[in-house]
Formats: C-alpha cells, sequence, structure tokens
C-alpha cells in the first residue's frame, strides 16, 4: 500500500509539472527600447525612417514563442533619410488620407497567431496585420535570442488601401511611381 501511495503521489507531482511547464508565458516588450524602422521604394529612389511601439507582448510555451500582439503609434511615422522643409512635408503626406490617414487610424496592430520553429531561434511566423482598419494574414520570418526578436516584414500597402502613386491603380506615373511594397525592420526587447 506504501508504494502505490508513493507512486501516486510521483505521478501527481509529475502531471503537476508538466501542466507548469505547459503553461504559456506573456512577456511584456519594452515599447521605447524597441525599434520599428521602415523603408518604402520608388522609381528614382528610396525613403526611410521610424515608427514607435506603443505596446507589444510575445508568448511563450517553455522557451518556444507561439504567439504575441503589437500595437504601433502610427502619428509617430517619422522620416529618417531627410531634413527639413522636404522631410516635414513628407511626414505630413504620410500621415495624411493619402497614406496611412493617422486621424482616423492612430495605431496599427499585428497579432501573431502561429509561430513555426525553423531551428532553435528561428520561427515562420502567421499573424493577422491591421492596418487603416482593414486586417489581413501575413507571414515572415522572425529570430528570438535570449531577451530579443526581431524580424522583417515586407508589406504591400495597396491591399490596406494606401494606394497613393501605385502604378498598379494609376497610369501615367512615370518617375513618380511609388512601389506597392515597404519593408519594416523590427527589433524587440523583452
Amino acid at each position: 500500500m506504501k508504494n502505490v501511495k508513493t507512486a501516486l503521489l510521483a505521478l501527481f507531482v509529475a502531471a503537476g509539472t508538466l501542466t507548469a511547464t505547459a503553461q504559456n508565458v506573456t512577456k511584456e516588450v519594452k515599447a521605447a527600447e524597441s525599434k520599428v524602422n521602415w523603408k518604402a521604394y520608388k522609381v528614382t529612389g528610396s525613403h526611410e525612417g521610424d515608427v514607435k511601439l506603443q505596446s507589444g507582448t510575445l508568448v511563450f510555451n517553455g522557451d518556444k514563442l507561439v504567439g504575441g500582439t503589437f500595437v504601433v503609434d502610427m502619428t509617430t511615422i517619422n522620416t529618417t533619410d531627410m531634413s527639413g522643409e522636404y522631410k516635414n512635408k513628407l511626414d505630413g503626406h504620410l500621415k495624411s488620407d493619402d497614406f496611412f490617414g493617422v486621424a482616423k487610424f492612430p495605431t496599427s496592430k499585428l497579432l501573431i497567431k502561429t509561430a513555426t520553429a525553423k531551428s532553435k531561434n528561428a520561427y515562420t511566423v502567421t499573424g493577422d496585420l491591421t492596418i487603416k482598419g482593414k486586417t489581413l494574414p501575413i507571414t515572415f520570418e522572425m529570430a528570438v535570442y535570449g531577451s530579443k526578436a526581431n524580424a522583417t516584414l515586407k508589406v504591400d500597402r495597396t491591399k490596406y488601401d494606401v494606394r497613393y502613386g501605385s502604378g498598379s491603380f494609376f497610369d501615367g506615373l512615370g518617375d513618380k511611381t511609388i512601389y506597392d511594397e515597404f519593408d519594416l525592420v523590427v527589433d524587440l526587447q523583452f
């Protein structure tokens, strides 16, 4: 009888340990220490800048990434490759309804739905990206090392009704054409 009690106790302890290790842990992203940089391309060159992360979380099961949520403050969109009057004009234009309409849509969001491990620290991530109130699926690569994570996303702006200067929608733009895709490079601290 003592052996049966000991075996049952060991089974309950093991089950409790398995339950504890199988639970998800949410880690807050340090928004002020994290960076979201963008780069957009046009026929005659490119522009780049940044936008501030408002909040974010990464969800882990043990040491494996399983989810996350992020909110970007679109009112902070900023051009870093220009200065003075032209920078101010471009920043204002990016905030206008021609582009991101930040008065009506002050935030963009990303919800990580799945993260499939490719190797110890690399994941293929699928999530829902919301820009200008429109939510669409997106897939990208993400790496997680200790308390840091980074990802590069390629976003087709026209799918989110950001069509200004797009050769896919307007004819005769010539060298004023702005390419549909832009890049986001994200470095997170948590």
